[in-house]
C-alpha cells in the first residue's frame, strides 16, 4: 500500500513535468482508435447500404466478370427479358423485375461539368423500378416517365446545385441520353458518394444497353416463409443450374462487402503503420521523462532505500507511475480518436463521400485495445528508468541529485550499436546488389530495421562528436552564450541521443520517401523522353474506357497524322513448352510501334502486327525458351481459340510497356465477336509536322465535350505523373506528422526538465550576470541543435534507406537515382526551426525564475 502511496503522490507532485509525456501517448493511442472507429464506420455505412440494395435473389448473366459491369468493353453483360418470365415460373417467387445497372458512363451538366465523384467512387445509372424504393425515396419530382426524363440522387442534386427541369447529358457507349431532371431521389440509407441516375425501362435499355428487351439483371422477392437458399434453388431448377449466375441477399452483400473490404483494409493498415511510428517516438520521450526524474530524485530514492525499501518496490514505485501515466494517456487517447474520427468523416464528406455520424461504430475491441497499448507502451517505456532507480544506493542520499552513470555511454552500448549499424548497413547493400525483388526487399528491410535501431543504440556515441561539428557554425557564432548551450547539449549524450532519435525516425522516413518518389518521377520522365514518340495520350482519370463518339471525335482532328487506340484483351496462353496461364494481351493499331519505341531483342516491333503474329516479352521468352518463329496458342476470353507465331521479343530492360505481349487490332477482330471486343483505355497520336501547338489545341477543343478525358502532351503527362506522386508523399508527410509532433513534445519535454535538473545552476548564472534573454537564448540554441543532431542523423539515415530501394526499383525499369536536395536541405533548415519552437515554453518558464529560490533550490 505504501509503495501505491508514494506513486500516486509522485506521480500528482509530477503531472506537470509528465503532461507532455501524456500527450504522446493520448495521440498514439488516439491515431489507433480513431483510425478503427473511422474504418468500422465505413464498413457499417456500406453493410447497410448493401443490404438494403440486395433482393432476395439476383440473377445475372453467367458471362459477367467482376460484377454487373465490364468496364474494358464499356457496357454491362445482359441477359434476355425472357428471362424474368423464367423466373417468375419457379416456386416460391413473389415478384421478379429487370434490372438496368451500368457504371461505364460519365453524367455532366448544360456547362459540361462531370457530375461524378472526385474520391473515386462510381457514377452508376439504371432503370427506376419498384425494387430501387427499398433503398430509395422519390424526395420531389417525379420519377422519369420517357426518354426526356431522368431523376438523380440528393446529395448529387446537393453537391451541384441541380434543380428539377435542369438539363444532364449521360454519355454512354451506345451514344449520349440527353434528358432533364424530373425528380430528385433520397439514399434511405448513407449514400458513400456515388453519383445515381434513374431513367425509365425503355431508355435505359436501349441507351445504356443499346438494345431494348435486355436486362443486366433480375431481382427476386421471396414469398412469405420461403428462405433465400430454397428459393435460389427453386429459380435453379426453374431456368436451369447453369444459365446464369445466381446470388441470394447475403452472398451479393458478401461479394461488394469484400470489394470494398479490401480498399478499407489497406487504408487501415497503412494508418495504423503510422500509429505504430508514433508509439515507437513516443517510446522515447516516454523513456527520456521517467530516467530525468529519476536522476532528479536520487535522493529521494536513496532515502526511501535507507528508511528501507528494497529494489523491488522502488521499481514497482517507477512502474506504477507509468501505469497511471498510460491510464491516464490512453483514456484520454481513446476520447480523442473517436473525435477523430469524426474529423476524417467530415473531411470525407468535404470531399464527395458521405458518412453519417447515425453510423458511427465504436467496438468494444477498439477502446480496449487502445488501453492495452497504451499502458504496454508506456510501462515497457519506463522500465529501464525503473531497474536504474532500483540501482540507486542508500549512500546517495547524501549526495546531490543527479548520477555519474548518466554522464558518458557505455563501452557495451558502443560496441552493440556499432555491431547492429554494420550488420545493417552490409544488409542494405545485400538489398542493393540483389538479383530479385523479392530477394533485395528483404534485405532492404532487414538493413532498415537493424540501421535504425543501432543509430538509436549508438546515438549518445555519436552525440559528442556531430555537436561538436554542428556547434562550429551553429553555436560558436554566439559566443559565450554558444558554448554554454553546446556544453549542455553535451553534458548528457544518452539523453541528447534519445531526444534527437525521436525526431531522427520521422525524419529518415521522410527522407527515404522523397528519395524513393523523386527517383521514381526523374526515371519516368527519362523513359518517356528515350521511349514515348507520341505527341499526344488521352484517357479517362480513372480507367473508363474511351467511348466511340470521344474517339471518333478525335480520329476526325485536323493536324494529326494517326490516332493510335490502345486496347487489353484477356486470353489464355499456351506456350511451346506446353505451360498455361491467364494473361492479357495488349492490343493496339500497328502505329503503335511509331508512337512507343521499343528495344528489341529479337525481331522488329513492327513485326508483332502482322497478320497471325505476336510479340512477347524477353523475361517471359527466357523463362518458357522462345524464340522468334515459336507459336502460341491463345484463346480469347469470349472468342476463339488460335495459334499466334512470336514475330518479334521486346527488351523488359525498362519499365514502360515491361513484359507486355502486343497483337494487333485486326487480330484480335478476327476472334472476336464485335460485342466482345474491348474498348480503348488509351489513345496516342502524332501531330503533322510543326503542327504540334495547333494541333493540340484543336483537340483539346474536339474533345472538350466529353470531360471524363483528359488531352495531354507529353510535358503534361510528366507534370501529371508527377502531381501524383507527389500528392501521395503529401498524404504519407502528413501521416508522418504525427510521429514528429511527439518528437517535437519530446524536445519540449527533454528541454522543461533540463531545466528544472538545472534550477540551482541557472539561479547561480543569473546571480553571476546572465541575463534574462541570454538564458532564454541558451536553451533555444541547445534545442536547436540537439534537433539538427537528430535530422541530420534521419536525413542520412533515410537517404540510405532511400538509395537502396532505388536500386530494387531499377530491376523494374526505374534506373535514375535523384535526391531532392532542395527537400533534404529544406527539411534540415525547418528542424532548426522545429528546435527554437520546441524550446519556446522551456525558455519563458527559465527566464521567469526566481534567482534566490533558484540558488536556495536542492
Amino acid at each position: 500500500m505504501s509503495v501505491m502511496k508514494t506513486s500516486r503522490r509522485n506521480f500528482v507532485a509530477h503531472k506537470g513535468r509528465m503532461a507532455l509525456s501524456a500527450i504522446a501517448v493520448m495521440l498514439s493511442v488516439a491515431f489507433v482508435c480513431g483510425t478503427l472507429v473511422f474504418t468500422d464506420t465505413m464498413n457499417t455505412t456500406f453493410d447497410k447500404l448493401f443490404a438494403v440494395t440486395s433482393s432476395d435473389v439476383t440473377v445475372s448473366p453467367k458471362a459477367a466478370e467482376g460484377g454487373e459491369d465490364a468496364p474494358s468493353r464499356g457496357k454491362p453483360e445482359t441477359l434476355d427479358a425472357s428471362a424474368v418470365e423464367k423466373v417468375k415460373t419457379a416456386e416460391g417467387v413473389r415478384s421478379a423485375e429487370g434490372g438496368v445497372v451500368s457504371m461505364a458512363v460519365t453524367v455532366v451538366n448544360s456547362k459540361n461539368e462531370n457530375m461524378g465523384s472526385s474520391t473515386g467512387a462510381p457514377t452508376i445509372a439504371g432503370n427506376w423500378s419498384d425494387s430501387e424504393l427499398k433503398s430509395m425515396k422519390i424526395a420531389s419530382g417525379n420519377a422519369p416517365r420517357g426518354p426526356t426524363e431522368v431523376m438523380v440522387d440528393a446529395d448529387t442534386a446537393e453537391k451541384h446545385h441541380l434543380a428539377i427541369g435542369d438539363e444532364l447529358r449521360t454519355i454512354a457507349l451506345p451514344g449520349d441520353i440527353r434528358a432533364r431532371i424530373s425528380g430528385i431521389a433520397a439514399f434511405k440509407v448513407t449514400n458513400p458518394g456515388a453519383a445515381v441516375v434513374y431513367f425509365d425501362t425503355a431508355t435505359a435499355q436501349t441507351g445504356l444497353l443499346g438494345a431494348p428487351n435486355t436486362f443486366t439483371h433480375v431481382n427476386v422477392t421471396a414469398k412469405d416463409g420461403v428462405s433465400n437458399d430454397q428459393l435460389k434453388q427453386n429459380i435453379a431448377a426453374a431456368v436451369g443450374k447453369d444459365t446464369y449466375k445466381l446470388q441470394t441477399a447475403k452472398e451479393a452483400a458478401d461479394s461488394n462487402r469484400k470489394d470494398v473490404g479490401s480498399f478499407l483494409d489497406v487504408m487501415k493498415y497503412v494508418m495504423l503503420g503510422f500509429a505504430g511510428i508514433a508509439f515507437l517516438v513516443g517510446i522515447f520521450l516516454i523513456f527520456n521523462t521517467f530516467s530525468m526524474l529519476v536522476a532528479q530524485r536520487t535522493r529521494e530514492i536513496g532515502l526511501m532505500r535507507a528508511i528501507g525499501a528494497d529494489r523491488g518496490q522502488v521499481n514497482r514505485s517507477i512502474l506504477v507511475e507509468a501505469l497511471l501515466l498510460g491510464v491516464v494517456g490512453s483514456v484520454l487517447g481513446i476520447g480523442a480518436g473517436i473525435g477523430i474520427a469524426i474529423g476524417l468523416m467530415k473531411l470525407m464528406g468535404s470531399m464527395g463521400m458521405h458518412l453519417s455520424t447515425d453510423d458511427l461504430t465504436v467496438l468494444p475491441a477498439t477502446p480496449v485495445l487502445g488501453l492495452v497499448l497504451g499502458i504496454i507502451v508506456t510501462v515497457v517505456s519506463a522500465l529501464v528508468p525503473a531497474l536504474r532507480a532500483g540501482k540507486v544506493s542508500p549512500m546517495a542520499a547524501l549526495r546531490d541529485a543527479g548520477t555519474p552513470g548518466d554522464r558518458k555511454t557505455g563501452v557495451v552500448r558502443a560496441v552493440l550499436g556499432l555491431v547492429l549499424t554494420g550488420a545493417g548497413t552490409a544488409a542494405l547493400l545485400l538489398a542493393a546488389q540483389a538479383d530479385k525483388a523479392s530477394t533485395g526487399s528483404m534485405w532492404l528491410g532487414l538493413g532498415v530495421v537493424l540501421t535504425l535501431i543501432g543509430f538509436i543504440v549508438i546515438g549518445p556515441l555519436l552525440a559528442g562528436g556531430v555537436v561538436r561539428v554542428l556547434s562550429a557554425p551553429v553555436l560558436r557564432p554566439f559566443g559565450s552564450i554558444g558554448r554554454l548551450a553546446e556544453r549542455n547539449a553535451l553534458r548528457n549524450p544518452r539523453r541528447t541521443g534519445a531526444t534527437a532519435a525521436a525526431l531522427m525516425i520521422g525524419l529518415a522516413l521522410v527522407a527515404c520517401l522523397s528519395v524513393v518518389g523523386s527517383s521514381m518521377v526523374a526515371s519516368a520522365t527519362e523513359e518517356l523522353d528515350k521511349s514515348v514518340g507520341a505527341d499526344f495520350i488521352v484517357a479517362s482519370e480513372n480507367g473508363q474506357p474511351v467511348m466511340p463518339q470521344a474517339e471518333q471525335a478525335m480520329r476526325a482532328t485536323k493536324g494529326l497524322t494517326h490516332v493510335t487506340a490502345y486496347r487489353g484483351a484477356e486470353v489464355k496462353l499456351t506456350a511451346p513448352d506446353g505451360s498455361s496461364a491467364k494473361d492479357e494481351l495488349s492490343v493496339t493499331d500497328p502505329t503503335y510501334a511509331q508512337d512507343v519505341r521499343r528495344k528489341m531483342i529479337a525481331g522488329e516491333h513492327k513485326d508483332a502486327y502482322a497478320a497471325g503474329a505476336m510479340s512477347v516479352g524477353s523475361e517471359y521468352a527466357k523463362a518458357h525458351a522462345i524464340k522468334v518463329g515459336d507459336r502460341m496458342k491463345v484463346a480469347f476470353a469470349g472468342g476463339k481459340e488460335t495459334e499466334l507465331k512470336v514475330a518479334a521479343i521486346t527488351s523488359d530492360d525498362g519499365n514502360l510497356d515491361k513484359g507486355v505481349k502486343y497483337v494487333s487490332t485486326a487480330t484480335a477482330e478476327a476472334n472476336l465477336p464485335a460485342d466482345r471486343m474491348p474498348r480503348p483505355f488509351m489513345l496516342l497520336a502524332k501531330a503533322e509536322n510543326g503542327q504540334a501547338d495547333t494541333a493540340y489545341t484543336a483537340l483539346k477543343n474536339d474533345l472538350a465535350q466529353y470531360p471524363q478525358y483528359k488531352v495531354r502532351n507529353q510535358t503534361d503527362y510528366k507534370e501529371a505523373l508527377k502531381d501524383q506522386v507527389g500528392s501521395l508523399l503529401n498524404m504519407v508527410y502528413g501521416l508522418l506528422a504525427l510521429a514528429i509532433i511527439v518528437a517535437v513534445l519530446g524536445v519540449v519535454n527533454t528541454l522543461a526538465l533540463s531545466v528544472v535538473e538545472r534550477t540551482r545552476e541557472i539561479g547561480l548564472m543569473r546571480a553571476i550576470g546572465l541575463s534574462r534573454r541570454q538564458l532564454r537564448r541558451m536553451i533555444r540554441l541547445e534545442s536547436v541543435v540537439i534537433a539538427l543532431f537528430g535530422a541530420l542523423l534521419g536525413l542520412g539515415l533515410g537517404m540510405g534507406w532511400g538509395a537502396t530501394a532505388q536500386q530494387l526499383l531499377a530491376l523494374q525499369g526505374m534506373k535514375v537515382l535523384e535526391i531532392p536536395w532542395s527537400t533534404i536541405i529544406g527539411v534540415f533548415a525547418g528542424s532548426a526551426l522545429v528546435g527554437l519552437f520546441a524550446a519556446l515554453v522551456p525558455a519563458f518558464r527559465a527566464g521567469r525564475m526566481n534567482v534566490l529560490n533558484a540558488i536556495a533550490s536542492e
